[in-house]
């Protein structure tokens, strides 16, 4: 198995992240149409408050350009320095299951303690990779 292995899971992640701009998107869309905000709100997004459904979506979206960051650098230096054995490749489609999982729970159910165990245990693998990373990278596994 090649380092190229891990470029699928990061588009998983990227199409993850489409995913939850389009629902984002449609939600928005759906409160103008509906006559429960007006499209102007979105110029300078001041004024009145958008749809808790539209703030979860929007919340959720943002964090998905917090913690991936460390997903995508630590793929994309794995695959520079040529670490990209099955353990790798398993633990970064660990990672993004957990993120669905996540996103499942978060803009759906939103119960919070299942919602913080996805969250958490995906920086536990995503905390893995990068000791794993930096221990093949000093050659000590």
């Amino acid at each position: 198995m090649t380092g190229y292995a891990l470029v699928y899971p990061m588009f998983a992640m990227v199409l993850l992240t489409f995913v939850v701009l389009l629902s984002l998107f449609q939600t928005r869309a759906k409160s103008v149409r509906e006559g429960k905000m007006k499209a102007s709100y979105f110029q300078t997004y001041v004024g009145e408050a958008e749809a808790e459904k539209a703030i979860q979506l929007s919340r959720h979206f943002s964090n998905l350009f917090e913690a991936p960051t460390l997903f995508y650098v630590v793929c994309i230096t794995a695959m520079v320095v040529g670490v990209g054995n099955l353990i790798f490749v398993s633990l970064a489609w660990g990672y993004v299951v957990l993120r669905l999982a996540h996103a499942y729970i978060h803009t759906g159910s939103n119960v919070l303690q299942w919602r913080i165990a996805a969250y958490f245990s995906s920086w536990g693998v995503l905390v893995v990779m990068w000791a794993y990373l930096t221990l093949r990278v000093a050659g000590t596994v």
